[in-house]
């Protein structure tokens, strides 16, 4: 049973962050949800376009995230795109808020998925690429890619 607790399932994964921003630091965040963001999340409807983290006071809040309105849900249904509480802990949260302010580095989601019963969140401190750091990383990709195939 123990290790069906620990299987790690993923829900969706953000592909345009790798793109658009080196990752420095990765954390793992509980995220707090209604019964409704549960059952879309389940289904696999979700979108992380526009999706970023930001810290308020001494929470961190997820902005953005668009989750499907679950059908069966009816009147009881949650709003797509609402402020989602993520749960770090204190330590964590000093140490972002330090490093977002000193460096200029932003929070992105990465990664959403079910860890055992729960609902993760990986959440990247990265910093934004430039344009031209993008196009290198496009052809190292390209390179290792053909280098492959062999």
């Amino acid at each position: 049973m123990a290790a069906a607790s620990s299987e790690r399932k993923s829900i969706a994964i953000n592909r345009k962050a790798r793109h658009e921003y080196e990752f420095i630091d990765r954390f793992e965040a509980g995220i707090s949800l209604v019964g409704s963001e549960v059952k879309s999340l389940r289904g696999g409807k979700l979108n992380f376009a526009d999706a970023f983290a930001s810290i308020e006071g001494s929470s961190v809040w997820l902005q953005n995230l668009h989750i499907d309105e679950y059908p069966q849900a009816n009147q009881f249904n949650h709003a797509p795109t609402r402020k989602r509480r993520l749960l770090l802990h204190r330590h964590q949260i000093e140490r972002l808020r330090g490093k977002i302010k000193e460096q200029g580095l932003t929070l992105v989601p990465v990664e959403l998925y079910f860890l055992g019963r729960t609902i993760k969140l990986e959440l990247a401190l990265a910093k934004g690429k430039k344009t031209h750091d993008k196009r290198e990383s496009l052809k190292a990709k390209a390179v290792k890619r053909d280098m492959e195939r062999g």
